[in-house]
């Protein structure tokens, strides 16, 4: 059996990094964004549900409209809403496959919304990754393109940072790479223990 180690971070904290650096050491990460989006790409009940949903212009030419979607969504929480109901049960699906078919004594499981889900309880323990709020806001902008107004419309669907320290095992301030780096080696170090 899988030791599932929940990865999460609110959007612009570096977690998708700090994952990468986890795999850097041979823990397998399923990446849930990644995998929600390849599943809205590829499977056609999750297509057909948000056609009905979000009408024929969420799909160009085969591939999912994001940026349609993104407008949509994280301005309207009742649409949010109804897209997780489509794409979480599905991809909680996909996690649990992927979980069988790895040989390693634990695996990572990064999602940003992992307490908002309540996936965070079928996790063994929890890593969250935190950065000051301004600091994240400018991160998003620079790698999305996108306004502030933008990323804090995102933030507000997302638990604070406050709010999810309470429920995680270990706590990551990703601010300088460097210093990151170490906090990631001792929660590694601690998690290879058992």
């Amino acid at each position: 059996m899988n030791k599932i180690i929940g990865l999460t971070g609110g959007i612009g904290s570096g977690k998708s990094k700090v994952a990468k650096q986890f795999i850097e050491y041979g823990i397998p990460c399923y990446t849930s964004d990644q995998r929600a989006k390849n599943l809205m790409n590829s499977d056609p009940n999750i297509q057909k549900a948000i056609l009905n949903e979000f009408g024929s212009k969420s799909y160009m030419n085969g591939a999912l409209n994001r940026k349609l979607i993104t407008d949509l969504v994280f301005k309207n929480k009742e649409k949010l809403s109804r897209l997780n109901e489509i794409v979480h049960p599905a991809v909680a699906k996909d996690f649990n496959l992927w979980v069988s078919s790895q040989n390693s004594s634990y695996v990572i499981k990064e999602t940003a919304i992992l307490f908002e889900n309540g996936a965070a309880e079928f996790c063994d323990h929890v890593v969250l990754v935190t950065a000051p709020k301004d600091i994240r806001i400018q991160r998003v902008v620079d790698r999305d393109k996108c306004s502030e107004k933008d990323v804090i419309e995102r933030m507000s669907n997302q638990w604070s940072d406050e709010k999810k320290v309470d429920h995680a095992d270990f706590v990551i301030k990703n601010i300088k790479w460097k210093d990151t780096l170490q906090q990631i080696d001792v929660i590694y170090q601690k998690i290879k223990r058992g």
